[in-house]
């Protein structure tokens, strides 16, 4: 099965061959050959530590392999959020935001900030599995139910690429997490933005999440003086 690449970046290079991804830190010439091992190295590592944390409150990919500037994890299969967002009805995207609101949660809950919160770097995956109609009863894979599961409750939001996040307790370094989402979402969906974000900041709920949001008041506020100077 032969590699494929699927992205390059600045800092990286992904490729897939079957159904595991692998992230190259890439050699940067331009910098000093020891200081740049050590960066990428460095990077690498931190990577791969805090995705492994976050595996543990959030869906994220499944690191399989950890080497000296490479992550090998596993493919994750579904919708790249930026291109399905926007066309998907409206009660997916509210379960859409629902799970956007919650991962955040998780993830601020237990200090991780993800650095670049952007629809790009979410995958949504449909875990309901196949539902057959055969007379008036239906065969439910991968439920007990004795009707049909709301889909959207069924599926899941996986967050990927790690590689600008970074363990915080800063209320302020929340705030511009969930900032740099707002931009995101207003550059990228800038139909119904406001509709997205107030779905996403509804389910944003944890011990401090009042605190957060009221610091983004004040994050947004810099943002619009340093506009008019």
């Amino acid at each position: 099965m032969k590699e494929k690449i699927i992205a390059q970046g600045a800092e990286a290079i992904l490729t897939k061959k079957g159904n595991i991804l692998t992230k190259d830190r890439i050699k940067k010439g331009y910098r000093n050959e020891i200081l740049d091992k050590s960066l990428r190295f460095k990077r690498t590592k931190h990577e791969s530590r805090i995705i492994e944390k976050a595996s543990k409150f959030i869906p994220v990919p499944k690191i399989l392999k950890t080497d000296d500037f490479q992550i090998e994890m596993e493919f994750i299969e579904g919708k790249k959020l930026s291109d399905y967002l926007d066309n998907a009805p409206q009660a997916e995207q509210i379960g859409i935001c629902k799970q956007i609101g919650k991962n955040i949660s998780k993830l601020h809950e237990n200090h991780i900030i993800h650095g670049d919160l952007t629809t790009s770097n979410m995958i949504w995956v449909n875990q309901i599995g196949h539902i057959k109609k055969q007379g008036a009863e239906y065969n439910l894979k991968r439920t007990n139910q004795h009707k049909i599961p709301n889909k959207y409750n069924n599926s899941k939001l996986y967050f990927i690429d790690f590689g600008l996040s970074f363990h915080s307790q800063r209320i302020e370094d929340k705030a511009v997490d969930l900032h740099l989402l707002k931009q995101a979402l207003e550059s990228k969906h800038f139909k119904n933005y406001e509709f997205l974000l107030k779905e996403c900041l509804k389910n944003y709920r944890w011990s401090k999440s009042q605190a957060v949001i009221k610091q983004l008041e004040k994050v947004e506020s810099r943002g619009r003086y340093k506009g008019k100077h």
